[in-house]
């Protein structure tokens, strides 16, 4: 038990300072309770899907700037082919449309051996153009049932939209993290060369780790369109609190340590104190600088750890 406290004391230490900010909350505001969870799990929604996603392309040692362009993507192209299709085949298609634009962004960074921050960022504006390609201005259609999916509360303090996202990115990594290919995952990001020399497929790896950052990220494009009842070509605030999110979560930003249990703890710190800034009358100007202060605080401390980890 000792060992496995020390081993996930970080993301216990998370857990713990949630609890606390909740507390926080409930002071300050005492009719806190289950609508407020429930209102709190659907906003978290797609940052928690973006941060997965980013998690698991930092871990193989990378970065993917996309990510909010890529959801744009998924989340107009759901909104579409709802109008012309059921739900199920727009959910379908859209999948794997996320999976195909992450699978083009790793396969252009394996094979032109550009740094991913530099193919990533070309990607953004790519994926921006192909958004607003498909819908010009916010549109589309999101049936009922679909929005209805993260609707509600399973019991009281379990909003259906937590569900949805612990089983949504569950099913994703869940497979994949005792498997050969997450296992080559973390050797990729822990040491490329050490990697490849024990016969790990380094250029393949990485395909692989930005698909399933497309996939997670079609994911979060459609919790968006679940949200709003329709397509937003235009990327939301995804990528910088996205990395905040991973960093904070205990991932490393060199790569090779670290989960997805973490960000997502993360995500919702860092959702429950913009809750506070806004319960305690803040300014909505300076809660948005708050919340950028912490996010590129964050980050900064996750660089220096990392370098401070590459000179040791």
């Amino acid at each position: 038990m000792t060992r496995l406290v020390q081993k996930h004391a970080w993301v216990l230490g998370l857990l713990v300072l949630l609890m606390v900010l909740l507390g926080i909350t409930k002071l300050i505001q005492p009719s806190f309770g289950a609508t407020g969870l429930e209102s709190l799990a659907r906003a978290a929604l797609p940052f928690a899907f973006a941060t997965a996603a980013m998690a698991i392309v930092v871990i193989v040692g990378g970065i993917d700037l996309s990510i909010a362009s890529m959801m744009a993507v998924c989340g107009v192209t759901a909104a579409v082919l709802m109008q012309s299709m059921g739900a199920v085949p727009a959910i379908i298609i859209t999948l794997g449309v996320g999976t195909a634009m992450g699978a083009i962004n790793g396969a252009l960074i394996v094979v032109t051996k550009v740094p991913d921050i530099v193919v990533t960022l070309a990607m953004l504006f790519v994926w921006e153009g192909v958004a607003l390609l498909i819908l010009s201005t916010p549109g589309g259609n999101v049936t009922d049932a679909m929005q209805g999916i993260i609707a509600g509360s399973i019991l009281p303090g379990l909003p259906m939209a937590l569900v949805v996202m612990a089983v949504a990115i569950a099913l994703v990594w869940m497979p994949v993290r005792r498997s050969k290919i997450g296992l080559s995952i973390y050797a990729v990001g822990s040491d490329e060369l050490a990697a490849f020399r024990s016969g790990v497929s380094v250029g393949w790896t990485k395909v692989v780790a930005y698909a399933l950052c497309g996939l997670l990220a079609a994911m979060g494009g459609m919790s968006l369109i679940m949200l709003t009842g329709i397509g937003e070509p235009v990327p939301g605030p995804y990528l910088l609190a996205s990395v905040a999110a991973v960093v904070l979560g205990g991932v490393v930003l060199g790569g090779g340590r670290g989960g997805l249990l973490g960000p997502i703890i993360a995500v919702f710190i860092l959702r429950i104190i913009r809750t506070i800034l806004t319960l305690a009358a803040v300014d909505p100007n300076v809660t948005t600088i708050v919340e950028g202060v912490i996010m590129v605080a964050v980050v900064m401390l996750g660089a220096i750890v990392t370098y401070r980890g590459v000179r040791a």
